[in-house]
């Protein structure tokens, strides 16, 4: 049911009298990583009375305030902490910067820079006289400007007393970057202006790692606007004006155009066909079918009569209605859907990535043996210069080339692979999800069904048939619409050569019955067309049916006497159940969450092999639905096509929309799959479980590598050129084991 305005979550900025709770948003600005929003998190939680959620993907925080401790006061520690904040409200999310764009110029200008550096510095016969003089003014905008980023980030972890991948990378770009210039100049102070054999330079490796790195941060922030963009998709699905009728003190009615959001509750406004309704209310007149698809998933058109209540948001389809807001501005479900998709989604914070795990350790290990390295060697074994040389070693060979390459090269790869299949996948934390799954939930409508109404069967004959589809044929209804389309496909085999069939026909005295029905004349006859129930009430003698599909009967009656029934159904999707089969053979469990009726969900489940169903589900309920099945234990990926399913698919451990579906189901998602095809599911789960097993690969030969190679690196006995070579080779090792993922079918 829709919910009263007494379920509603409190406005932000409220509280209630039992608990004197009450609940800011804030917008967050400058956060990169998860080690990022966690430091946050921790801060803002240390004040008295605060409980806080952020947000990196929506760069938001969720704050519930039970004490004293104001909006400034929060601002002010997160400020503290090196980041911005503002307070923002729901229903008008704050424009979130465009990263991907930032990091999309850096990009551009440090490949084409880098390439050469890379090429010139790994091919020795392209070492011309003075060649170590170019690739030094080719890296250093990159070093210095393209990598400017991951400088700042790692300068803000170090005031925050931590360190997080961008210190890692940081380090490792300016540690190269600084020995090499110092070889450079050195050697020049020695008259040698031509680079010796016997003397190394690591600009190529700061350029690599500094390139790679931004594409995976381009790939990175373009998924995450994916976040406020649902939100944004939400709201525009109102209605942006309202056609309002008022009646002056004469007695005379008059209409005006007026925006929507100046609605108020008890106005009266009018609702053309086409029209998209501007808030929840009561019709006071005229009769309709308003289609709710988007926002219940039922595939059928509801009608609607005088005393029927409808929705803000969804499209009347035939007549014209006059209506009574009832809820308007932030109390409509529209508005109710955005809170919900925007709570799931600020409460599923984003996994803490591998690396970044291991840089909060590893970096201040590393800087710590270089610095006892330096003084071992000055100290004990009197020699200030080898022990430079050997601490400089240390990090250039805990440089985190391979470190954090692991995880961009392996999902830029795959995600390259997943898009040739039709899969789009957001990013690392969605992979991992996509690992740990035991449990699908899928819409029925648009997901393992059609979305479209078809006749799938009927006992008329073709003549009557033409008849009811040439009276269907004025009306928009979905319904409707699958008579025309069954009538236009008999051919004259059907027909037979005695009885030739015409589906255009001479329609007259067309009308829409109220209760789910129309009657027209038809090349003068006289043609109702509706359900049973409205047949008899029209006085037509109907004959009961034993057995029948579970679909939508439409009942025909030419010239007051029963012709006989189609039935008209959503048809299920080929790939459906094999897609269902191999859900099973992963060990994943089957739920069906639609919002349409009983008998058709039943149906559809039976048909495809789904294990567990729950039909007649609202909005509400679905994200309701989903965090019970989490509430469990189970780790739940729900799939969905539209509006409906929004907050359940931002709300659930892994989301999946179908790519035929509404922006906003997409733009809440994780995963798309550009074919709306069900077999692309499980296909979608299995590229997440390489994907995930490559990148802990990865990280695995990166770490171990480290640690094998820093004990020989303090022994001095590791010459810096050798400490490149290898350093290079654990980077060529990552992007070739992530190149696997291309095989993957």
């Amino acid at each position: 049911m829709t919910p009263t305005p007494a379920e509603h979550p409190d406005p932000i900025g409220s509280s209630t009298s039992a608990t004197q709770v009450r609940e800011v948003d804030l917008a967050i600005t400058g956060m990169t990583c998860a080690s990022c929003s966690s430091r946050v998190q921790k801060k803002l939680n240390r004040l008295d009375g605060v409980e806080a959620v952020v947000n990196l993907p929506l760069n938001s925080a969720h704050v519930e305030v039970s004490s004293d401790v104001t909006d400034e006061d929060l601002i002010a520690v997160v400020e503290k902490t090196g980041y911005g904040a503002s307070v923002q409200s729901f229903e008008d999310p704050a424009d979130e910067p465009d990263l991907a764009s930032r990091f999309r110029t850096r990009l551009i200008v440090s490949a084409i820079l880098g390439a050469p550096v890379i090429a010139i510095s790994m091919v020795m016969s392209w070492h011309f006289p003075g060649w170590h003089w170019l690739i030094l003014a080719l890296s250093l905008p990159v070093v210095t400007w393209g990598a400017w980023p991951f400088h700042e980030a790692a300068f803000k972890a170090a005031r925050g007393f931590s360190s997080t991948m961008d210190t890692l990378i940081s380090v490792g770009v300016i540690t190269a970057t600084l020995y090499s210039l110092w070889t450079v100049f050195a050697q020049a102070a020695a008259g040698n202006w031509v680079l010796p054999h016997n003397a190394h330079v690591w600009f190529e490796a700061a350029v690599a790692v500094t390139v790679f790195l931004l594409a995976g941060r381009v790939l990175e922030h373009r998924a995450k606007s994916n976040a406020t963009k649902a939100l944004r998709e939400l709201i525009n699905l109102g209605s942006k004006v309202a056609l309002l009728v008022e009646t002056d003190a004469d007695g005379r009615v008059t209409e005006r155009t007026i925006p929507a959001d100046q609605l108020r509750v008890g106005d009266v406004f009018r609702v053309r066909p086409g029209e998209t309704i501007a808030a929840d209310g009561t019709v006071v007149g005229g009769t309709s079918a308003v289609d709710e698809s988007m926002l219940t998933g039922e595939s059928a058109p509801v009608e609607v009569t005088e005393g029927s209540k409808v929705t803000g948001a969804t499209m009347n389809t035939s007549g014209t209605l006059t209506v009574r807001a009832d809820r308007v501005g932030s109390d409509t479900t529209l508005a109710e859907m955005s809170r919900l998709v925007a709570r799931a989604q600020t409460g599923k914070p984003a996994a803490q990535r591998i690396a970044d795990s291991i840089s909060a350790v590893f970096v201040p290990t590393i800087l710590g043996i270089a610095v006892l390295t330096l003084l071992g060697w000055g100290i004990i074994g009197g020699d200030w210069i080898y022990g430079l040389h050997a601490a400089i070693t240390v990090v250039v060979i805990a440089c985190p080339c391979a470190l954090g390459l692991a995880t961009p090269t392996a999902l830029a790869v795959s995600s390259g692979r997943g898009s040739q299949l039709g899969i789009l996948v957001s990013g690392p934390e969605t992979m991992e999800a996509a690992r740990t799954l035991d449990t699908v939930v899928l819409d029925k409508t648009g997901t393992v069904t059609e979305g479209r109404m078809r006749v799938v069967s009927h006992d008329l004959t073709p003549d009557d048939l033409t008849l009811a589809a040439a009276a269907e044929s004025a009306s928009e209804h979905p319904i409707s619409r699958a008579v025309v389309q069954a009538a236009s496909h008999i051919d004259e085999a059907e027909a037979g050569s005695d009885s030739p069939v015409s589906v255009s026909r001479e329609v007259t005295d067309f009308a829409i019955i109220s209760g789910g029905g129309i009657t027209a004349t038809v090349d003068g006859h006289k043609v109702l067309v509706g359900s049973s129930a409205l047949l008899a009430d029209q006085g037509v003698a109907v004959p009961e049916v034993a057995d029948h599909p579970a679909a939508t009967e439409v009942a025909v009656a030419v010239d007051g006497e029963f012709r006989g029934r189609a039935w008209v159904a959503d048809t299920i999707k080929d790939s459906a159940k094999p897609a269902i089969d191999e859900l099973h053979e992963l060990g994943l469990r089957a739920v069906l969450l639609t919002g349409d009726n009983p008998v058709s969900a039943q149906a559809v489940a039976d048909a495809i092999g789904i294990d567990e169903v729950h039909a007649g589900v609202k909005p509400e309920d679905k994200y309701a639905h989903v965090q019970a099945l989490q509430t469990e234990g189970r780790s739940v990926a729900m799939v969905g096509d539209g509006v409906n399913d929004a907050a359940a698919l931002a709300g659930a451990d892994l989301g999946v929309a179908m790519g035929t579906g509404t922006d906003v189901a997409i733009a809440a998602s994780d995963i798309t799959l550009m074919r709306s095809d069900p077999q692309q599911i499980p296909q979608a789960i299995r590229l997440s479980h390489r994907t995930v097993r490559s990148i802990k690969q990865n990280l695995f030969w990166a770490f171990i590598y480290n640690v094998l190679a820093v004990p020989i690196a303090v022994s001095g006995k590791l010459d810096p050129m050798i400490a490149g070579a290898a350093m290079a080779f654990s980077s060529v090792f990552v992007v070739l084991n992530s190149l696997r993922l291309l095989r993957f079918k």
